[in-house]
């Protein structure tokens, strides 16, 4: 996992309140479990006006002139800044894959789905809750005539663009924190303990060494 330590980028306003999985992520492409390709398909019925489908070529697909994803402005941006309670529906883990394989680095919202939330910092995503009211600032400045660039400082915990006199402070938990900071997921952070790993089995083996026989 790519550590997280100061992100700077372009803010894609997604005005919608409750967006759940299966409209980050249709479920017609969960049938793979590869952890790749799915970017392409991020906000699929939204964003494209036909059904998409697994393996289909998106580059000769009609797109929706009037989603966000597709407006010239917001081309490249790393920041989704989106409203209540999104990432809710089903737990599937291919919503998170999809947002950071189209780019996202930073989610910004005033709450999100319980295992949504969690699943994105398995993921190398930062996401950041805040206040109705911050983000109906940042809505403000992003839906404007020049698009809003943010730096988000991780270690210092604060929001910035010089643009807007913006400087938001936000809170995250310092386990995430570190986890982010150091590019480390649950497998990382499993291998620093690799040693007393191999030491318990080998321990274990021979305390019961018929355990080889079903090995």
């Amino acid at each position: 996992m790519k550590p997280l330590t100061q992100h700077r980028g372009l803010v894609v306003p997604l005005d919608r309140v409750n967006v759940d999985t299966d409209a980050i992520i249709p479920k017609q492409f969960l049938k793979s479990i590869r952890r790749t390709g799915f970017g392409q398909n991020l906000f699929d019925e939204w964003r494209y006006l036909d059904l998409g489908e697994p393996g289909q070529d998106c580059a000769q697909r009609p797109l929706n002139p009037d989603f966000v994803l597709n407006q010239p402005k917001y081309a490249g941006g790393s920041i989704l800044l989106t409203r209540a309670n999104f990432g809710c529906g089903s737990s599937r883990e291919h919503a998170p894959w999809a947002l950071e394989q189209y780019g996202f680095r930073i989610m910004i919202a005033p709450s999100f789905a319980d295992i949504f939330f969690h699943n994105s910092f398995k993921n190398g995503m930062l996401p950041i809750v805040l206040s109705e009211a911050q983000v109906d600032r940042l809505f403000d400045a992003a839906t404007g005539a020049t698009p809003l660039q943010l730096t988000v400082d991780l270690e210092a915990q604060r929001i910035r663009d010089d643009q807007h006199s913006l400087d938001i402070p936000f809170d995250i938990d310092p386990f995430r924190k570190s986890c982010l900071l150091n590019g480390q997921d649950d497998i990382a952070l499993t291998l620093q303990r690799e040693a007393r790993i191999q030491a318990f089995e080998q321990t274990h083996l021979k305390r019961f060494p018929w355990l080889l026989n079903t090995l």
